[in-house]
């Protein structure tokens, strides 16, 4: 069953085509693999497992996927798009597959070619992520054809949320909800950081989780200060602060929620001023979600009080970044981003600090969606948690 509707890759599909029109070129050649799954799965709500590959999208005729024979059947199955073609550089290394019909891209070239007429210009889509023998076979196989990066400006058409991707993102942070009230209660000394995280995770998995967005996190004293720790055998001490973070999907998209907790159940005081201070700059970021906003503008204030709080050498992410197929997408809103905050993008507000001499390293974290009225919380209790002092 696939995750993304008919209605949503078509509109998409779309999209690429106008970008393809609008700067000459022939065809689009999309990149992913499972580390880098974002660009193809919006387009095809599907990603192989094992395998790499590339959506190939024509400005006319039926798009593909361009992948290897393990996960061909899966493709047909759960793909948007379902018509394949199977390569050796996107296949398992060394494994054989005496049944499958596998080309190269000489051979693609001729048949698109012969289908589509003359190819000139390629648009490639996340070259930079794609491994030099697959670029160098491209290269290769499209003779003589201008190969043109278009990543900046297809990563932009997912920049604003469709209402159904909304949707989605919506129903991942009341997941997130589910996970955060299991994981905090089974947080106390004795429990180890395993099975916290699989607290979490069951109650996202038992109520319909599609995924996650990273790796459950679990970092308890001083392995908190891995800024993204994934949880470990270590058991909780008592005294310790804990970092939780989990990141359940609907359907793809991505919710989030972050905290810092007490291993004993009760802040020390002061445990309670650390958290009082993410809170404020929480608040002073979460002030500044209104359209319009570049990345700087929103990133100051929180900045200048972590500055003026000694904890400015502390400081490891920005305090804002968008939310979608991947937990952190862009844009992201750091010191020196020029981009603009504008109604339809899902926000997360990421407070955090590590590296401290007491605390290690501490965050907390939720998500809105901007309209022109405002931020709207995408968790209500956990916006109304941390706006409180």
């Amino acid at each position: 069953m696939a995750y993304l509707i008919k209605e949503e890759s078509n509109a998409r599909i779309a999209q690429v085509r106008d970008l393809l029109k609008k700067q000459h070129l022939d065809v689009a050649l999309v990149y992913y693999d499972e580390f880098n799954i974002g660009n193809g799965w919006y387009l095809t709500g599907w990603c192989p497992q094992f395998e790499s590959g590339a959506v190939l999208i024509p400005r006319e005729g039926d798009p593909l996927i361009l992948g290897g024979p393990e996960s061909e059947p899966f493709a047909k199955l759960d793909s948007q798009i379902s018509e394949t073609r199977n390569f050796p550089v996107f296949m398992v290394p060394d494994e054989e597959y005496p049944n499958a019909e596998i080309i190269d891209f000489g051979k693609l070239f001729e048949e698109l070619n012969s289908t589509l007429g003359s190819i000139r210009r390629v648009g490639l889509v996340g070259a930079d992520r794609m491994p030099m023998g697959c670029y160098r076979q491209i290269e290769e196989g499209f003779s003589g054809v201008t190969l043109v990066d278009i990543t900046t400006d297809y990563v932009a058409l997912r920049f604003m949320k469709s209402i159904w991707e909304r949707e989605q993102i919506r129903a991942a942070f009341k997941l997130a909800d589910h996970a955060y009230l299991a994981m905090k209660e089974t947080v106390k000394a004795g429990i180890s950081e395993i099975q916290i995280a699989a607290a979490g995770e069951y109650a996202v998995r038992s109520r319909g989780a599609s995924g996650f967005g990273f790796s459950t996190i679990v970092g308890s004293g001083s392995r908190s200060n891995a800024v993204v720790p994934t949880a470990s055998s270590k058991t909780l001490e008592s005294g310790e602060l804990v970092m939780i973070g989990i990141s359940p999907k609907v359907n793809g998209y991505a919710g989030v929620v972050g905290d810092t907790l007490p291993v004993d159940g009760t802040y020390t005081e002061t445990q309670e001023t650390c958290v009082r201070l993410l809170k404020e700059a929480f608040r002073l970021t979460k002030a500044q979600l209104t359209v319009g906003k570049k990345g700087s503008e929103i990133d100051a204030p929180a900045r200048a009080f972590f500055e003026e709080k000694g904890l400015s050498k502390y400081l490891v992410c920005p305090f804002a970044h968008t939310i979608g197929l991947h937990e952190a997408e862009s844009p992201f809103f750091g010191p020196h981003s020029n981009d603009e905050l504008k109604a339809g993008m899902m926000v997360c507000i990421d407070v955090s600090f590590f590296g401290h001499p007491e605390f290690n390293g501490v965050r907390i974290e939720t998500g809105y969606e901007i309209t022109p009225s405002g931020p709207v919380p995408l968790s209500p209790a956990m916006d109304a948690y941390f706006m409180a002092d």
